[in-house]
């Protein structure tokens, strides 16, 4: 019978004591853990944006460091501005999802006006 190079190991059963940085890892072998940029928050898209057009100054300056073929920095530093942004952009969002609208009554019992 040909043996396969792929082989599984049974999991045993063992009493764990669940703490708050244990709750997030899993011994899991197909888990994966997420991209880099999805716990950098606001201020970490920020500065992640800002990177990216420092990135572009260097570049753009061609300062040491700075490749062969501009295009390459250009679009490194364009996928840092990119990830800053979308995560800037899901965060705001997320944050205004999670508060009631504008329209919504208050605990008043009256409806609040919306001001533009």
């Amino acid at each position: 019978m040909p043996t396969s190079s792929c082989t599984t190991t049974p999991h045993t059963q063992e009493k764990h004591t669940v703490d708050d940085k244990a709750a997030d890892r899993t011994d899991e072998p197909n888990h994966m853990a997420g991209p880099w940029w999805t716990d950098l928050g606001t201020w970490g898209a920020v500065a992640l944006i800002a990177l990216g057009a420092v990135a572009t100054a260097w570049v753009f300056l061609r300062l040491p460091g700075t490749p062969q073929e501009p295009a390459l920095g250009y679009h490194g530093a364009a996928k840092l501005i990119a990830i800053g942004l979308v995560t800037v952009g899901c965060t705001l969002m997320s944050r205004r999802r999670g508060r009631p609208a504008a329209s919504e009554k208050t605990s008043s019992g009256r409806r609040r006006r919306r001001v533009s």
